[in-house]
């Protein structure tokens, strides 16, 4: 029997984080050493998938499966394709570098406080969230996907409700309500979702007669599983429902602000750029594989709720006063465009829209985590309260100016070559579409620009005076992003010769092939 590696991947966080969560109390700096190295463990054998699968080779690579609960069809079964395995080496990427930034965010409050942090359970349940995370990345058996899917909401609620952002006006008691109320509405936003998730998973095994998206999609190509059109739609419905929910799409995105605004900065990272993914993710190896007919009759439909997303999130972050609020509206915006590229249905909208969830990870992870470092040092999230810090913090200020021109897509960085891809596959076969989501590269240059003009330039306000710059752990965080942003936009090849393949495959399942240019005929 051959190493279970997709299952080793999945397994080391989980266990690191109940050995880090069994760490004495006295013992803080050990237990985020031992968080640290789980991680670092967890990416090498993340990297040892990556070297292992074979873009040329079979669809679904390093696959396991095994008889879970026999009597309802249900296995545990695991196997990568393209998609899913540039995925998991993002999320394992991710995690080392946010439980470095957030080294001193699970620390004790200052005497006299009532709340008590442990800073033991914030680095476990931060591993337990990429342990979740992957193997959903990685599960062919849709019951085994749901459960992790849902799973993932009690670490995320504990996450946010348990250990929010210091950096708030209105004190301690105040930023506590505001802070529960955030991950409450996570929590129910996500259960909802989850929910009508389960109805459409039990009706899909009433007409499949089991779980495994291999089995029942290779049923749906060679027609001994013919669903009727109805009932059809109706599943794909109750899976996108839960999808969008966590991906987060208009008008059901609203959860996210709250959340990241609340929640620490690393832990904003980890909402955004890894547990939202695997909304995206799913639309793509859930929603077309298993409903390829359903897929292209709510395409219409979503392309507009996509588009509505990018404007809409975009103008919203225009108007932020709150820098973490600003990058969650962007982040919205973001997501828009993925979906644009998913449901565009071209080869070119879903390499896109897959090298757009990698690139959008460490974009926003590079951003958002020197926003943190900002924020910390100022005590406020207020663009308001921030002016000059270029003139003080040069370092700060060069890193965040290259996470913001990442995120409006400059070329020559990562999300350019992605967002460009999903533009040219809209257009291709909506153009009307692609030139309304091309507004929001203007808007996104507009909040962009505007936060790093109020918050970087102009005269050293009094409370930014005396403000140091990055320190070698934050630069440790910030650098590698900084460096695979320049060398993904100049060179993204070796992402996209991994997921290209994949698309194809997807594109395949539900019957559709790149429209061919129109080309007037020589006169």
């Amino acid at each position: 029997m051959s190493f279970p590696l997709l299952t080793a991947t999945a397994a080391l966080p989980a266990i690191g984080a109940v050995a880090t969560a069994a760490v004495p109390a006295a013992r803080r700096n050990a237990a985020k050493s031992l968080a640290l190295v789980f991680s670092l463990a967890t990416l090498a054998l993340a990297i040892v998938v990556l070297v292992r699968f074979d873009p040329d080779g079979g669809r679904y690579q390093l696959t396991e499966s095994h008889s879970w609960i026999a009597d309802f069809g249900v296995t545990y079964e695991l196997g990568v394709d393209g998609i899913g395995v540039a995925l998991v080496a993002l999320t394992a990427l991710l995690i080392p570098f946010i439980i470095l930034a957030g080294w001193h965010d699970a620390d004790p409050l200052e005497t006299g406080s009532k709340r008590w942090r442990p800073t033991q359970g914030f680095f476990a349940l931060i591993l337990a969230v990429e342990a979740m995370v992957i193997i959903s990345f990685e599960a062919t058996d849709v019951f085994l996907f749901y459960i992790f899917f849902e799973a993932m909401l009690i670490p995320m609620y504990f996450l946010i409700g348990g250990f929010g952002d210091r950096a708030h006006e209105h004190g301690e008691e105040v930023a506590s309500t505001q802070r529960s109320y955030a991950a409450v509405k996570f929590l129910l936003y996500n259960l909802v979702g989850g929910l009508i998730m389960l109805a459409a998973v039990i009706g899909l095994y009433v007409v499949a007669g089991n779980f495994s998206l291999t089995e029942i999609a290779e049923a749906r190509a060679n027609g001994t599983l013919d669903m009727a059109t109805n009932t059809e739609r109706w599943l794909f419905l109750g899976f996108f429902f839960a999808f969008a929910v966590k991906a987060p799409l208009w008008p059901l995105h609203t959860w996210l602000p709250n959340a990241m605004g609340e929640a620490t900065t690393p832990v904003a990272v980890l909402i955004t750029a890894v547990v939202d993914k695997v909304g995206t993710f799913a639309m793509l190896r859930f929603c077309l594989q298993l409903f390829p007919e359903a897929s292209k009759w709510a395409t219409p439909a979503i392309l507009v709720l996509a588009v509505i997303s990018i404007i809409y999130g975009a103008l919203l972050a225009v108007g932020q006063r709150d820098i973490k609020r600003l990058v969650a509206y962007a982040s919205i915006s973001h997501f828009g465009f993925i979906i644009l590229g998913i449901f565009a249905m071209t080869s070119q909208g879903q390499s896109g829209a897959t090298l757009y969830m990698v690139n959008h990870g460490i974009s926003t992870a590079a951003l958002m985590l020197v926003a943190g470092f900002l924020i910390s040092r100022r005590g406020s999230r207020l663009i308001a309260d921030y002016g000059g810090v270029q003139k003080v913090a040069p370092v700060l200020a060069g890193t965040f100016l290259i996470g913001g021109l990442a995120t409006l897509s400059l070329p020559g960085l990562a999300p350019f070559v992605s967002e460009f891809l999903v533009l040219v596959g809209t257009f291709a076969r909506y153009p009307a579409i692609g030139i309304i989501a091309t507004f929001g590269i203007v808007l996104a240059a507009l909040y962009t620009l505007v936060l790093y003009q109020r918050t970087m330039t102009g005269p050293v306000k009094p409370e930014v005076s005396a403000m140091p710059d990055l320190r070698a752990r934050e630069l440790v965080v910030v650098a590698p992003l900084i460096v695979l942003l320049i060398f993904l936009g100049v060179y993204p090849k070796p992402v996209t010769d991994i997921v290209n393949p994949a698309v194809k495959q997807t594109l395949s399942d539900v019957h559709k092939k790149d429209p061919q240019p129109e080309v007037e005929a020589a006169k």
